[in-house]
């Protein structure tokens, strides 16, 4: 079995890859946040930094890109190539209404033509590996069939499934007999990746899917940072790893975050998932969320991991 962590805007920056990568590990595949090319740049200095090769030693990671332009597909590519990356991704799954609504991530779904067309001039153009991840279309689940089709005239190194439409977003269950159909109809690899936040569902899920040995894993590895362990029968997480990666993240946003304010906000970012991890904090948490400086947040973290049982096991959807 292969684990893949997912892509998250925001969360999954190389500050947080780094630091999962040495305290838990157990990730096959790291997806980067989406990068977005557009004619003027490849990209944005915040997206050169999440990719630049002496931030990412170590781990295998795989650069997302979203665009619905192929020239800047290709660009943004063969300069990731330039830098030592042998894989890229396509997005085709974010739901985000801001996406969406210029036609790219889950949007370009719905453009069956031109979404033909731009995989052809990629896959007929670039030299590397080229992923896609995927929703099972906009509205409807039956758009699949023809995306699959589509889908099926490309040597993928992997089609990555997230069995909901964009109208979805994450509400509703995974259609999983959308996901066994591909499974069965697919000419690529397939990766499934939707609702996994502990052992038990990873489970059951494989009960279903007993002949897929790829999964990629998002909120569910956010808020248990070892649940990729978890997941293989290893140990899961103790209160003195998760403080841990917790400091190191927290610490490495305080190195290149100007402010207690702009770290702050992305470590409470963090605890919407974390906070999964305490089902007995909501006082803790609060104090947490209400923190304005780096050392009130200090002492709230501690007085929270200090005085609250930890429950890994019972994953993301618990808390929300």
């Amino acid at each position: 079995m292969k684990i893949y962590l997912a892509p998250m805007e925001g969360i999954t920056s190389y500050i947080f890859r780094n630091a999962h990568h040495k305290y838990f590990g157990g990730i096959d595949k790291y997806f980067t946040p989406f990068l977005a090319p557009n004619q003027a740049h490849a990209f944005m200095p915040r997206e050169k930094r999440d990719v630049l090769p002496e931030h990412n030693e170590g781990l295998y990671v795989v650069p997302q890109i979203l665009t619905n332009q192929a020239e800047h597909f290709m660009k943004a590519a063969k300069e990731l190539k330039e830098m030592g990356y042998e894989e890229v991704n396509l997005n085709l799954g974010c739901p985000s209404g801001t996406v969406t609504a210029k036609r790219r991530g889950a949007g370009f779904l719905s453009d069956l033509e031109g979404l033909d067309d731009f995989l052809d001039q990629i896959f007929m153009e670039l030299d590397m590996k080229i992923s896609v991840k995927t929703r099972l279309g906009v509205e409807d689940p039956e758009e699949f069939y023809q995306l699959l089709e589509i889908y099926n005239q490309f040597p993928m190194e992997e089609l990555i499934i997230h069995p909901r439409v964009q109208k979805d977003f994450y509400k509703n269950q995974p259609r999983m007999e959308y996901f066994s159909m591909a499974v069965e109809e697919s000419k690529n690899p397939v990766c499934y990746n939707g609702n996994i936040f502990s052992r038990e569902g990873y489970i059951e899920w494989k009960q279903q899917c007993p002949k897929v040995d790829l999964i990629m894993i998002g909120r569910g590895a956010i808020a248990n940072p070892a649940l990729s362990n978890a997941i293989r029968g290893e140990s899961n997480l103790s209160k003195e790893d998760f403080l841990h990666f917790h400091d190191e993240v927290c610490q490495g946003y305080t190195t290149w975050m100007n402010g207690d304010r702009n770290v702050l906000f992305k470590m409470k970012e963090l605890w919407y998932y974390f906070g999964c991890l305490f089902p007995d904090g909501k006082k803790q948490l609060k104090k947490i969320k209400k923190c304005q400086n780096l050392k009130a947040y200090d002492a709230a973290v501690k007085e929270l991991v200090d005085g609250c049982q930890m429950r890994p096991e019972r994953g993301f959807l618990s808390a929300v």
